[in-house]
């Protein structure tokens, strides 16, 4: 349904930014700006943490980017008492190359299922063009006894 929050684990920008202190989405710059309905928005720089050799952003780091998402996004989608998501898959397109400044990444489910999740992220340059876009398997585990 429309306008219907996918998220069972109600959460703000402030506790998914908590989240990324003292691991590689800090080190990386990583930030959530925006939570939807239905998706999540974080940003990462295109610097000295993120560039390749040549200058460039690093096919890494967009996939850092693209995982830690629909990680985040994945667990916002369980009961967190009872189920966590580890990563099966993840593959991405490298569609535009970006030298400086930062990239906004979009995180929406495919599939939110019992035992799987599907995600799709896109990455975009400051100027709205589409850099990478990133599928991300995961599967729903319950915590073990």
């Amino acid at each position: 349904m429309p306008g219907t929050a996918i998220w069972k684990r109600p959460a703000t920008l402030e506790d998914l930014n908590r989240m990324t202190e003292g691991n590689m989405l800090g080190h990386l710059g990583i930030r959530f700006i925006e939570i939807g309905d239905d998706y999540l928005v974080a940003t990462m720089p295109v610097d000295g943490r993120t560039q390749q050799p040549f200058g460039l952003l690093h096919g890494g780091a967009s996939v850092a980017l693209a995982e830690s998402m629909g990680s985040v996004g994945s667990q916002l989608c369980l009961d967190s008492d009872q189920l966590f998501c580890v990563g099966l898959e993840i593959n991405a397109n490298h569609i535009r190359a970006v030298r400086s400044g930062q990239v906004k990444g979009v995180a929406r489910p495919l599939h939110i299922g019992r035992r799987t999740q599907v995600w799709d992220i896109r990455i975009y340059d400051a100027q709205e063009r589409l850099v990478c876009i990133s599928r991300l398997t995961l599967a729903v585990l319950p915590y073990p006894e």
